[in-house]
């Protein structure tokens, strides 16, 4: 099959994505229309460029906080929502987790409050409109720090909310080691919430341990540095905790790899790793999850078959309830037979 082809042949399946940014989906018609809203203008060709211009995760992250940068209002988180609905129904991904990142919105004086209460109600749009699910888990962030991390955490336990079922730490890994979070997320645990970290991005493996012994974390972000950890790979095979893997995006930050085929995605999948596939942020790495099959299928040898357990996988890693699992499950497979029929 050709890119075209097996795009075709997948969009008609049904899919999950459990390891994405909900203000890295939003498109650069909206970030133009936030620039105008912030500054008065349009927004410079060169200032585009620039902005989509990093070389590594410190340089994106930047890029991603200046983004932010440009709300003005929580009513700017409309266009935040736009995208996604259309993101999502391009790559029919009928079931999401999405990280939300509070920190810079509540330092420019934005109400955590406001902003869930928005995100629920167009939430629910998404799901009359599109029979989409959107689950968000909020990132404490490791980038300012424990306490603010414990902060954005009060106020997350603060706002309860039915769409916001867990927190994560994202950020930059050196900046903000995982074993430095352990008081957020014990408290996280004890109160009933899903966690989960982005660890192995940019720091070796032992980041990975970190945030399983003293995070709890329930899935791995990236996990990129597994693979340097033969005892790390026996206890994720044994355990089946699952890794949220995102090619493009390793690949672009160029931290461990540098080229597609040099992702370590199939040596971990064929050592019997639980491997979900995810963008991270479509926008800033100018990809889809449509995309992110074909890297699979065309660069690292995955067959079909195993692409269409990749996909049972999102639904399976996810927080959801045994019973909605095995039904989406179900219907991947019978979507999947019917694309097959009409091939």
């Amino acid at each position: 099959m050709n890119k075209k082809e097996l795009s075709a042949f997948l969009v008609k399946i049904p899919k999950a994505e459990i390891h994405l940014h909900i203000e890295a989906v939003i498109t650069l018609k909206s970030v133009k229309k936030l620039y105008q809203q912030a500054f008065g203008k349009k927004m410079p060709a060169e200032e585009q460029k620039a902005l989509f211009a990093y070389e590594d995760l410190n340089g994106f992250i930047a890029s991603f906080i200046q983004i932010q940068n440009y709300f003005q209002s929580v009513d700017d988180f409309n266009l935040v929502f736009d995208d996604l609905a259309e993101y999502l129904c391009t790559n029919n991904i009928v079931y999401t987790e999405a990280f939300f990142a509070p920190s810079a919105f509540i330092k420019k004086g934005f109400d955590y409050g406001e902003m869930v209460t928005l995100f629920s109600k167009r939430i629910a749009d998404i799901k009359q409109k599109h029979n989409i699910t959107v689950k968000l888990i909020a990132d404490v962030s490791r980038t300012f720090g424990c306490d603010n991390a414990m902060n954005n955490y009060l106020l997350f336990t603060a706002h309860p909310n039915k769409d916001v079922i867990g927190i994560g730490l994202g950020g930059a890994e050196q900046k903000g080691p995982a074993k430095e979070f352990g008081p957020v997320f014990d408290r996280a645990v004890q109160d009933g919430y899903h966690v989960v970290a982005h660890a192995g991005e940019d720091v070796g493996p032992e980041s990975i341990w970190d945030a399983i012994k003293i995070l709890h974390s329930e899935r791995i972000g990236h996990g990129l540095t597994a693979e340097q950890d033969k005892e790390l790979i026996a206890y994720l095979k044994k355990t089946q905790l699952p890794i949220e893997v995102c090619v493009t995006s390793n690949v672009f930050t160029k931290k461990y790899v540098q080229r597609t085929e040099d992702h370590p995605v199939r040596t971990m999948y064929d050592d019997g790793v639980f491997i979900t596939i995810n963008t991270d942020d479509p926008v800033f790495f100018k990809t889809t999850l449509l995309d992110e099959f074909w890297l699979l299928y065309k660069k690292l040898g995955f067959t079909l078959e195993e692409i269409k357990q990749l996909i049972k996988n999102g639904f399976t890693a996810s927080f959801l309830s045994k019973k909605k699992k095995a039904d989406y499950c179900a219907a991947v497979d019978a979507a999947w037979q019917e694309a097959e029929r009409s091939a």
